[in-house]
């Protein structure tokens, strides 16, 4: 885009709201990035299984985080979001407050619930139908019916209308609002198990199913939509628009440039997301995935085909603040390549059960193959390869289900900057695994959908070129035992779980 005489500098801002921190990232008219911050959040874990956030701590992270990347230049600001998906917020709109804590997408105090409408094979079918998920504690539906169950006074509030549900991105639009939008885009609807990804409306049917009034629903608008204009606490003295939500899988997927059937993208986080670009139709996807929404922008719905893993940078995470093997995760690769190979050991890190393609919530985490020969480096190494195998598990089925292996995969994320994980990861697929120049992909995502909504570029090819590869990992010879061993471990985990 050229910029004529006198035109002010457009700069975006991007929230990046993630399951462990917030960050705010600012970018140029080119998707150039000037400036980053990052703002972590307390974790909650009341009881077994269970995970919360504190929304409102989320709410002032970000406003923080906004205020210290804006830069003090004279430009046209805007906002664009993307964010962790399905942790759900409930709140009442009289008085602004959350009922209660959100309830994470790791959280499984749904699972018994799960379980009950699983066995009921045509109600699995239906909302597998209508949704393009399976019934699972991972997407916000039985969470919310969780609260309004279990939180004093909360059903009758929502049978009166006043309580508002939200995944983080309608919980923030509605803040920075003031409450005036309320509102929510095609991604993260599509992952709640309320919505149904053909009509692109919310569901009659899996409302009656959750008991959950329609009153509660926000607006779904399109990926590049505006949403409305906020000064973020008065950061900015007039107010800007805030134009661009989606979910942080399907930013990565947009960031990665994956316009194209059949381009697909990995991406490391606390989970981690496999994604693959299947076209304009809700195709049913194959066994151990699911369907959803994968961007909708310039006027059409694109969809994909997804498994979520649920502990990938969460389970280096454990390793440093858990079990102190580690000061930070950027140790990790030096440990790893210390020793010759994993030395049997294999970590299953089912912290919160496991997720696709295997979907059992009631596994528990183990480490198998312990011996007095055992260091720390094959537990670091062996958790690392975890990642590996768990990414592995899906594109295999992705691979079959798209008629081959994959040219290549996309990745992004924190994670990709341990060149053992990313080397073994490619050796494991055998398929050549593209880093790109920005981590954030999802961030770089929302800010494309940013500059759609407003007018800076017209069409994909605009923003293709913004997709700078900085390293290939190139596949070499696998061993297939190694992942042979790790098929066994799972194996174990599942049965013993019954």
């Amino acid at each position: 885009m050229r910029k004529e005489k006198g035109e002010m500098l457009q700069r975006i801002i991007a929230i990046d709201q993630s399951t462990s921190s917030t960050k705010a990232l600012l970018f140029d008219e080119q998707c150039r990035l000037l400036e980053r911050t990052n703002v972590d959040h307390q974790q909650y874990y009341p009881q077994t299984g269970w995970v919360e956030h504190d929304a409102e701590e989320i709410y002032q992270n970000m406003v923080e985080a906004i205020r210290s990347v804006k830069g003090t230049e004279e430009g046209e600001y805007s906002l664009c979001l993307t964010n962790q998906r399905e942790t759900v917020v409930v709140w009442n709109k009289l008085t602004g407050k959350p009922i209660a804590r959100a309830v994470v997408w790791q959280d499984t105090r749904g699972a018994e619930l799960c379980r009950q409408l699983r066995s009921d094979e045509r109600i699995a079918k239906m909302v597998m139908e209508r949704s393009g998920l399976l019934i699972d504690p991972n997407f916000s539906a039985s969470g919310v019916k969780w609260l309004l169950g279990n939180v004093e006074g909360a059903r009758e509030q929502a049978n009166r209308g006043e309580l508002l549900l939200g995944t983080i991105d309608t919980w923030l639009v509605w803040r920075l609002t003031g409450g005036r939008v309320h509102a929510t885009d095609t991604t993260n609807a599509s992952r709640t198990m309320l919505f149904n990804i053909h009509t692109l409306q919310w569901d009659d049917e899996l409302l009656r199913l959750f008991d959950i009034p329609r009153t509660m629903l926000p607006e779904v608008l399109p990926c590049d939509a505006v949403y409305g204009e906020t000064t973020v606490e008065g950061i900015f003295d007039e107010p800007i628009k805030i134009a661009g939500v989606l979910g942080d899988s399907h930013g990565a997927l947009v960031g990665q440039m994956c316009f194209e059937t059949g381009s697909g993208k990995v991406t490391y986080g606390t989970g981690s997301s496999v994604m693959v670009n299947i076209g304009k139709d809700p195709l049913p996807a194959p066994e151990g995935l699911v369907t959803s929404v994968g961007f909708t922008a310039q006027g059409t719905t694109y969809y994909g085909y997804e498994g979520n893993i649920y502990s990938t940078g969460a389970t280096l995470k454990w390793m440093c603040d858990q079990l102190g093997l580690v000061d930070k995760p950027a140790e990790m690769e030096a440990l790893a390549t210390s020793v010759a190979d994993n030395g049997g050991v294999y970590v299953v890190p089912a912290f919160s059960g496991l997720g696709a393609p295997w979907w059992q919530s009631g596994v528990k985490g183990a480490v198998f193959g312990l011996t007095f020969a055992t260091t720390k480096c094959h537990v670091v190494r062996a958790a690392l390869e975890s990642i590996a195998y768990q990414i592995k598990d899906l594109v295999d089925v992705m691979a079959r289900a798209t008629g081959g292996r994959l040219g290549e995969i996309c990745a992004d994320g924190g994670p990709t900057k341990n060149r053992f994980l990313m080397q073994f990861q490619a050796d494991q697929l055998n398929t050549p695994v593209v880093c790109t120049e920005v981590d954030d992909a999802s961030a770089l995502g929302a800010v494309v959908m940013n500059g759609f909504a407003r007018g800076l570029w017209t069409s994909f090819a605009d923003v293709t070129p913004f997709r700078k590869v900085t390293h290939v990992y190139e596949p070499r010879t696998a061993n297939p035992h190694l992942y042979e061993g790790w098929r066994r471990a799972v194996g174990q985990l599942i049965c013993d779980a019954g």
